[in-house]
């Protein structure tokens, strides 16, 4: 379906698209999401977000499996579509945003940055890809304005009116605000029980260049938390599944317990069948590294409390 221009919005529906998602691509990927092709509407727009957060794990697996991927969104969209694989913010956000645009999205990629209560910084801006859909209204949403963002992991299922307000979703309660006159337009506050405190982002288009060098930071740099841990999460109407090394959690109204998967078989288990990820083609000696490594790291920070008390 090509893209199409929205009547209530200035903007192409398909602001500087960089490419045609091909229609095998297309067909896989609504096949992994388990949707159907519609028209854009707001009501589609929340199917389409829900499922993608549903069923494609923000993951770095990838990392630790010693895979150097792009943020190319077409590259991106073959591991989400074929290879059963999700990725952090710039994977699946620039998956999503081509999935959007070959529905007929007016969808807009925005440099973002996660941050902490201080607020952003110049340093932590482009950390993080965020998207805006336009041209949508509804009776809850006249101007027709969606902050879209499948790429925070433990945050959104849906997405939010780009308006100032506090919205529940399931357990959690977010905020946003219009931030005018700061490094960022606009601010997402997290819940108290989420992994990170804030994210901001600024209201002019951005593509996928002006990732790249975080993106080189993030996941090649020794300090960076990606680097350093395993983490996989997904969101569903109730809360959220975290995995970080071989500890295994569930937060929703009653944060549980983490669960450490000492066993090699449940370990790779829980990330089939909670978190949807698959490792086809992966050769076996990889995936014998992944969990050695995992275990050693367990092992090691559990020696290092053992001599802390």
């Amino acid at each position: 379906m090509p893209c199409t221009s929205s009547s209530s919005s200035s903007r192409s529906a398909c602001p500087s698209r960089e490419r045609v998602l091909h229609d095998d691509d297309l067909r896989a990927y609504l096949a992994r999401l388990e949707v159907e092709v519609e028209p854009p509407s707001a009501d589609a727009l929340f199917r389409l977000h829900r499922a993608q957060v549903e069923r494609v794990p923000y993951e770095t697996v990838w990392l630790h499996l010693g895979e150097r991927w792009t943020i190319d969104p077409t590259e991106s969209v073959t591991r989400v579509a074929r290879r059963n694989r999700g990725g952090y913010c710039f994977h699946v956000n620039g998956a999503f945003s081509e999935l959007l645009r070959a529905l007929g999205y007016d969808v807009t990629r925005h440099v973002g940055g996660v941050h902490g209560d201080d607020g952003p910084t110049e340093d932590s801006m482009a950390n993080h890809l965020v998207l805006s859909v336009a041209g949508l209204p509804n009776a809850d949403n006249p101007d027709g304005a969606w902050y879209v963002d499948a790429g925070l992991g433990d945050a959104l299922h849906e997405p939010l009116p780009l308006r100032a307000g506090e919205y529940h979703q399931g357990p959690f309660t977010y905020r946003l605000a219009a931030t005018p006159g700061e490094i960022a337009d606009w601010r997402f506050t997290h819940d108290a029980r989420g992994s990170f405190r804030a994210m901001s982002w600024r209201a002019a288009p951005a593509e996928i260049p002006a990732f790249e060098a975080q993106h080189t930071r993030l996941s090649t740099a020794p300090d960076s938390l990606f680097v350093q841990y395993l983490i996989v999460q997904r969101r569903d109407a109730t809360g959220v599944d975290i995995m970080v090394g071989l500890g295994l959690r569930r937060v929703d109204e009653t944060q549980s317990a983490v669960r450490v998967l000492t066993e090699r078989a449940d370990w790779f288990a829980a990330l089939h069948d909670q978190f949807g990820l698959r490792f086809d083609g992966i050769e076996p000696a990889a995936l014998d590294r992944l969990w050695n490594a995992q275990l050693a790291a367990y092992r090691k920070a559990e020696a290092d409390r053992a001599v802390a008390q």
